[in-house]
């Protein structure tokens, strides 16, 4: 089962009450680890270094390498150190261990290029049968990011060129159980924004929702995020 997930997507959506809308799939909300809300989780990513094929994934179906999104201006190393300073992000954010993984086999976030591009980026979850207190857990995420569209590093003022570290920020926060709370005001926005450069309130509620919060949840209130953002810029 999927989730279609993009960034900008155009339709409207219903604010979220609190500023954020946790993903539901089928009726059920979705999270990593334990199926209780609140419980923290250690996920592993790992980049896709060639094609591959989901043939039940409703985004993300053809996964091509991520080294297909770099180029002059955004080599992979920089295309993989922005993904890590994204999943750092969430990670300081709640109770959440994000570990690269070399091996696509060993992953539970697979990141590549879209094999056939289309829109800007998406992701793309399936999860377990069984439920546990209105939760399944998650088994597998993709984020696929569109290698024909062009790409930056940081805020330029120019919104029709995405920031990739924004944008996996985003997509990322889909493949852990959150779903767009609205068109803005928020990361989880379906609307690209370059208003702010951090968590916002309603992303922080949201997945200390689904995972508690994390060992600097009292440094968090100051907006210890924005420096990871903003290193970069």
């Amino acid at each position: 089962m999927a989730a279609v997930l993009p960034l900008s997507f155009p339709l409207p959506a219903d604010d979220g009450e609190d500023g954020y809308q946790l993903l539901e799939l089928d009726g059920y909300k979705v999270k990593w680890g334990e199926q209780t809300l609140g419980v923290g989780a250690t996920i592993t990513y790992a980049f896709a270094d060639e094609t591959l094929r989901f043939d039940e994934a409703r985004n993300c179906r053809d996964l091509a390498p991520m080294k297909a999104l770099s180029g002059p201006n955004l080599p992979f190393e920089t295309l993989a150190r922005e993904a890590a300073e994204a999943f750092r992000v969430w990670e300081r954010a709640a109770d959440l261990t994000f570990q690269w993984v070399a091996d696509v086999r060993d992953a539970d976030i697979i990141l590549g290029a879209q094999g056939q591009p289309r829109m800007r980026a998406f992701a793309n979850v399936s999860y377990a049968p069984e439920v546990k207190e209105g939760v399944r857990a998650i088994d597998q995420a993709l984020v696929c990011l569109n290698p024909d569209q062009k790409w930056k590093v940081g805020f330029g003022g120019d919104e029709n060129v995405y920031d990739i570290r924004y944008t996996l920020i985003h997509e990322i926060g889909h493949a852990i159980g959150l779903d767009h709370p609205g068109p803005s005001g928020q990361v989880m926005g379906f609307r690209y924004t370059e208003a702010f450069p951090e968590l916002q309130p309603g992303d922080l509620r949201g997945i200390r929702q689904l995972y508690g919060p994390g060992a600097n949840d009292g440094q968090l209130a100051n907006g210890p995020d924005s420096h990871l953002f903003k290193s970069a810029l």
